[in-house]
Protein backbone atom coordinates (compact mmCIF):
# COMPACT_ATOMS: atom_id res chain seq x y z
CA UNK A 1 0.00 0.00 0.00
CA UNK A 2 2.00 2.94 -1.33
CA UNK A 3 -0.25 5.14 -3.47
CA UNK A 4 -3.33 6.99 -2.26
CA UNK A 5 -5.71 9.08 -4.35
CA UNK A 6 -7.92 11.60 -2.57
CA UNK A 7 -11.02 12.69 -4.48
CA UNK A 8 -12.14 16.23 -3.65
CA UNK A 9 -9.85 19.02 -2.42
CA UNK A 10 -12.21 20.75 0.00
CA UNK A 11 -11.53 21.13 3.70
CA UNK A 12 -11.65 17.37 4.35
CA UNK A 13 -9.92 16.26 1.17
CA UNK A 14 -6.95 18.55 1.60
CA UNK A 15 -6.62 17.50 5.25
CA UNK A 16 -6.68 13.82 4.30
CA UNK A 17 -4.08 14.41 1.57
CA UNK A 18 -1.82 16.15 4.10
CA UNK A 19 -2.15 13.33 6.64
CA UNK A 20 -1.52 10.67 3.99
CA UNK A 21 1.59 12.39 2.63
CA UNK A 22 2.95 12.90 6.15
CA UNK A 23 2.25 9.21 6.79
CA UNK A 24 4.66 8.21 4.03
CA UNK A 25 2.26 7.63 1.13
CA UNK A 26 2.49 9.00 -2.40
CA UNK A 27 -0.67 11.08 -2.80
CA UNK A 28 -2.62 12.42 -5.76
CA UNK A 29 -5.25 15.00 -4.80
CA UNK A 30 -8.01 15.38 -7.41
CA UNK A 31 -10.57 18.09 -7.95
CA UNK A 32 -12.56 19.12 -11.01
CA UNK A 33 -11.77 22.79 -10.32
CA UNK A 34 -8.24 24.13 -10.79
CA UNK A 35 -8.88 27.04 -8.43
CA UNK A 36 -9.90 24.57 -5.70
CA UNK A 37 -6.65 22.68 -6.21
CA UNK A 38 -4.68 25.93 -6.04
CA UNK A 39 -6.39 26.87 -2.76
CA UNK A 40 -5.82 23.36 -1.40
CA UNK A 41 -2.11 23.54 -2.22
CA UNK A 42 -1.82 26.90 -0.43
CA UNK A 43 -3.68 25.61 2.64
CA UNK A 44 -1.61 22.42 2.83
CA UNK A 45 1.58 24.50 2.60
CA UNK A 46 0.30 26.63 5.47
CA UNK A 47 -0.39 23.54 7.60
CA UNK A 48 3.15 22.30 6.93
CA UNK A 49 4.63 25.67 7.93
CA UNK A 50 2.61 25.83 11.14
CA UNK A 51 3.59 22.25 12.02
CA UNK A 52 7.23 23.11 11.45
CA UNK A 53 7.00 26.29 13.54
CA UNK A 54 5.43 24.37 16.43
CA UNK A 55 7.99 21.58 16.31
CA UNK A 56 5.40 18.98 15.26
CA UNK A 57 7.33 18.04 12.11
CA UNK A 58 10.94 18.39 10.91
CA UNK A 59 12.21 20.15 7.81
CA UNK A 60 13.01 16.81 6.19
CA UNK A 61 9.49 15.48 6.95
CA UNK A 62 7.98 18.59 5.40
CA UNK A 63 10.11 18.43 2.27
CA UNK A 64 9.56 14.68 1.78
CA UNK A 65 5.81 14.98 2.31
CA UNK A 66 5.46 17.96 -0.04
CA UNK A 67 7.36 16.04 -2.72
CA UNK A 68 4.95 13.10 -2.28
CA UNK A 69 1.92 15.28 -3.09
CA UNK A 70 0.59 15.80 -6.61
CA UNK A 71 -2.45 17.81 -7.67
CA UNK A 72 -4.59 16.88 -10.67
CA UNK A 73 -7.91 17.66 -12.34
CA UNK A 74 -7.87 14.32 -14.20
CA UNK A 75 -9.80 11.69 -12.22
CA UNK A 76 -8.63 8.76 -14.32
CA UNK A 77 -5.00 9.79 -13.85
CA UNK A 78 -5.49 10.03 -10.09
CA UNK A 79 -7.22 6.65 -9.91
CA UNK A 80 -5.12 4.43 -12.18
CA UNK A 81 -2.07 4.03 -9.92
CA UNK A 82 -3.90 4.06 -6.57
CA UNK A 83 -3.80 1.24 -4.04
CA UNK A 84 -6.37 3.09 -1.93
CA UNK A 85 -8.80 5.80 -3.00
CA UNK A 86 -10.40 8.04 -0.36
CA UNK A 87 -13.42 9.94 -1.68
CA UNK A 88 -14.21 13.26 -0.01
CA UNK A 89 -16.91 14.80 -2.20
CA UNK A 90 -20.15 16.41 -0.94
CA UNK A 91 -22.59 14.21 0.99
CA UNK A 92 -24.96 13.68 -1.94
CA UNK A 93 -25.59 10.10 -3.01
CA UNK A 94 -25.89 10.99 -6.71
CA UNK A 95 -22.41 12.56 -6.67
CA UNK A 96 -20.92 9.60 -4.83
CA UNK A 97 -22.58 7.16 -7.24
CA UNK A 98 -21.02 8.90 -10.21
CA UNK A 99 -17.57 8.99 -8.58
CA UNK A 100 -17.58 5.35 -7.46
CA UNK A 101 -18.77 4.03 -10.81
CA UNK A 102 -15.85 5.81 -12.46
CA UNK A 103 -13.39 4.67 -9.79
CA UNK A 104 -14.55 1.08 -10.19
CA UNK A 105 -13.84 1.30 -13.92
CA UNK A 106 -10.48 3.08 -13.68
CA UNK A 107 -8.72 1.64 -10.62
CA UNK A 108 -6.78 -1.62 -10.33
CA UNK A 109 -8.86 -4.66 -9.39
CA UNK A 110 -7.18 -4.92 -5.99
CA UNK A 111 -7.60 -1.20 -5.15
CA UNK A 112 -9.64 -0.41 -2.02
CA UNK A 113 -12.31 2.29 -2.37
CA UNK A 114 -13.08 4.29 0.76
CA UNK A 115 -15.65 7.01 1.35
CA UNK A 116 -15.07 9.76 3.87
CA UNK A 117 -18.65 10.08 5.06
CA UNK A 118 -20.19 10.94 8.40
CA UNK A 119 -23.59 9.37 7.74
CA UNK A 120 -23.96 7.63 4.40
CA UNK A 121 -24.08 3.88 3.77
CA UNK A 122 -20.88 2.13 2.61
CA UNK A 123 -23.13 -0.82 1.70
CA UNK A 124 -25.11 1.33 -0.73
CA UNK A 125 -21.95 2.95 -2.06
CA UNK A 126 -20.39 -0.49 -2.50
CA UNK A 127 -23.37 -1.50 -4.64
CA UNK A 128 -22.25 1.04 -7.25
CA UNK A 129 -19.14 -1.11 -7.84
CA UNK A 130 -18.23 -4.68 -8.77
CA UNK A 131 -16.05 -4.93 -5.62
CA UNK A 132 -18.29 -4.33 -2.56
CA UNK A 133 -15.86 -6.39 -0.47
CA UNK A 134 -13.26 -3.67 -1.07
CA UNK A 135 -15.54 -0.70 -0.25
CA UNK A 136 -15.45 0.83 3.23
CA UNK A 137 -16.06 4.12 5.03
CA UNK A 138 -13.22 6.09 6.62
CA UNK A 139 -14.73 8.92 8.65
CA UNK A 140 -12.05 11.55 9.26
CA UNK A 141 -12.67 14.49 11.58
CA UNK A 142 -12.13 18.21 11.00
CA UNK A 143 -9.45 19.52 11.20
CA UNK A 144 -7.84 16.29 9.97
CA UNK A 145 -4.28 17.27 10.89
CA UNK A 146 -5.30 17.81 14.54
CA UNK A 147 -8.04 15.25 15.18
CA UNK A 148 -6.65 11.84 16.21
CA UNK A 149 -9.55 9.56 15.27
CA UNK A 150 -10.66 7.77 12.11
CA UNK A 151 -13.97 5.95 12.44
CA UNK A 152 -13.85 2.90 10.15
CA UNK A 153 -17.26 1.56 9.10
CA UNK A 154 -17.82 -1.84 7.54
CA UNK A 155 -20.51 -2.29 4.92
CA UNK A 156 -22.51 -5.49 4.65
CA UNK A 157 -20.00 -7.08 2.26
CA UNK A 158 -16.77 -5.37 3.38
CA UNK A 159 -14.11 -8.05 3.92
CA UNK A 160 -12.01 -8.36 7.06
CA UNK A 161 -8.94 -8.11 4.84
CA UNK A 162 -10.12 -4.68 3.67
CA UNK A 163 -10.74 -3.60 7.27
CA UNK A 164 -7.24 -4.69 8.29
CA UNK A 165 -5.50 -2.91 5.41
CA UNK A 166 -7.44 0.33 5.99
CA UNK A 167 -6.71 0.22 9.71
CA UNK A 168 -2.98 -0.16 9.01
CA UNK A 169 -3.10 2.80 6.61
CA UNK A 170 -4.89 4.93 9.21
CA UNK A 171 -2.29 4.04 11.83
CA UNK A 172 0.49 4.93 9.38
CA UNK A 173 -1.10 8.40 9.23
CA UNK A 174 -0.70 8.60 13.02
CA UNK A 175 -4.40 8.11 13.73
CA UNK A 176 -6.32 6.08 16.29
CA UNK A 177 -9.14 3.94 14.91
CA UNK A 178 -12.45 2.45 15.92
CA UNK A 179 -14.14 -0.16 13.72
CA UNK A 180 -17.95 -0.22 13.79
CA UNK A 181 -20.72 -1.91 11.85
CA UNK A 182 -22.79 0.19 9.52
CA UNK A 183 -25.87 1.86 10.92
CA UNK A 184 -27.12 5.34 9.97
CA UNK A 185 -24.92 7.99 11.58
CA UNK A 186 -22.43 5.41 12.89
CA UNK A 187 -21.33 6.44 16.43
CA UNK A 188 -19.94 9.97 16.42
CA UNK A 189 -22.29 11.59 13.93
CA UNK A 190 -25.40 10.43 15.75
CA UNK A 191 -24.25 12.01 19.01
CA UNK A 192 -22.81 15.15 17.41
CA UNK A 193 -25.95 15.74 15.32
CA UNK A 194 -28.19 15.45 18.38
CA UNK A 195 -26.08 17.87 20.42
CA UNK A 196 -25.76 20.41 17.60
CA UNK A 197 -29.45 20.27 16.72
CA UNK A 198 -30.55 20.58 20.35
CA UNK A 199 -28.33 23.65 20.69
CA UNK A 200 -30.23 25.26 17.80
CA UNK A 201 -33.55 24.41 19.44
CA UNK A 202 -32.32 26.07 22.66
CA UNK A 203 -31.20 29.16 20.74
CA UNK A 204 -34.56 29.26 18.96
CA UNK A 205 -36.37 29.01 22.32
CA UNK A 206 -34.33 31.83 23.85
CA UNK A 207 -32.66 29.63 26.47
CA UNK A 208 -29.38 31.49 26.04
CA UNK A 209 -27.10 33.27 23.61
CA UNK A 210 -24.77 31.24 21.36
CA UNK A 211 -21.83 32.31 23.52
CA UNK A 212 -23.52 31.19 26.75
CA UNK A 213 -24.65 27.85 25.31
CA UNK A 214 -21.20 27.13 23.88
CA UNK A 215 -19.53 28.10 27.16
CA UNK A 216 -21.89 25.88 29.17
CA UNK A 217 -21.18 22.86 26.98
CA UNK A 218 -17.41 23.40 26.98
CA UNK A 219 -16.97 24.01 30.68
CA UNK A 220 -19.85 21.90 31.99
CA UNK A 221 -19.42 18.84 29.78
CA UNK A 222 -15.71 19.24 28.97
CA UNK A 223 -16.22 19.48 25.22
CA UNK A 224 -13.24 21.06 23.40
CA UNK A 225 -15.62 23.16 21.26
CA UNK A 226 -19.16 24.37 21.75
CA UNK A 227 -21.86 23.05 19.39
CA UNK A 228 -22.17 26.37 17.54
CA UNK A 229 -18.39 26.73 17.17
CA UNK A 230 -18.24 23.20 15.78
CA UNK A 231 -21.24 23.72 13.49
CA UNK A 232 -19.68 26.85 12.03
CA UNK A 233 -16.41 24.96 11.51
CA UNK A 234 -17.87 21.95 9.67
CA UNK A 235 -20.50 24.04 7.85
CA UNK A 236 -24.14 24.47 8.80
CA UNK A 237 -25.18 23.15 5.40
CA UNK A 238 -23.21 19.97 6.08
CA UNK A 239 -24.82 19.69 9.50
CA UNK A 240 -28.27 20.16 7.95
CA UNK A 241 -27.58 17.52 5.26
CA UNK A 242 -26.57 15.04 7.95
CA UNK A 243 -29.64 15.78 10.06
CA UNK A 244 -31.98 15.41 7.08
CA UNK A 245 -30.47 12.01 6.32
CA UNK A 246 -30.69 10.90 9.97
CA UNK A 247 -34.26 12.21 10.24
CA UNK A 248 -35.18 10.16 7.18
CA UNK A 249 -33.45 6.98 8.40
CA UNK A 250 -33.70 7.13 12.21
CA UNK A 251 -36.82 9.16 12.86
CA UNK A 252 -38.29 12.18 14.55
CA UNK A 253 -35.61 12.91 17.16
CA UNK A 254 -33.31 14.06 14.32
CA UNK A 255 -35.77 16.55 12.76
CA UNK A 256 -33.66 19.65 11.95
CA UNK A 257 -34.36 22.71 14.08
CA UNK A 258 -36.25 25.33 12.01
CA UNK A 259 -33.68 27.97 12.96
CA UNK A 260 -30.87 25.85 11.48
CA UNK A 261 -32.86 25.51 8.25
CA UNK A 262 -33.38 29.28 8.20
CA UNK A 263 -29.65 29.99 8.65
CA UNK A 264 -28.75 27.73 5.74
CA UNK A 265 -31.41 29.32 3.51
CA UNK A 266 -29.94 32.70 4.36
CA UNK A 267 -26.49 31.56 3.27
CA UNK A 268 -25.14 31.66 6.82
CA UNK A 269 -23.09 28.48 6.47
CA UNK A 270 -20.32 29.15 8.98
CA UNK A 271 -16.66 30.01 8.60
CA UNK A 272 -16.54 29.18 4.90
CA UNK A 273 -19.18 31.83 4.06
CA UNK A 274 -17.94 34.38 6.60
CA UNK A 275 -21.01 34.10 8.80
CA UNK A 276 -22.91 31.30 10.51
CA UNK A 277 -24.02 31.44 14.10
CA UNK A 278 -21.06 33.77 14.59
CA UNK A 279 -19.84 36.57 12.32
CA UNK A 280 -16.31 35.95 11.01
CA UNK A 281 -16.09 39.16 9.02
CA UNK A 282 -15.67 41.23 12.19
CA UNK A 283 -12.07 41.74 13.33
CA UNK A 284 -11.65 40.88 16.98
Amino acid sequence: MKNIAVIGSGVMGRGIAYAAALGGFSVKLFDVHQDALFNAEKEIASIFEKGLARGKISVSQMETSKAALQYTDNLQEAAESADLVIEAVPEKIAIKKDVFEKLDAWTKEECILATNTSTMSPTEIGSFTKRPDKVIAMHFFNPVHKMPLIEIIKGLETSEETVGIVRECAESMGKETVVVNEFPGFVTSRISALVGNEAFYMLQEGVGSPEEIDKAIKLGLNYPMGPFELGDLVGLDTRLNNLEYLHKTLGEKYRPAPLLVKYVKAGRLGRKSGRGVYDYTVKE
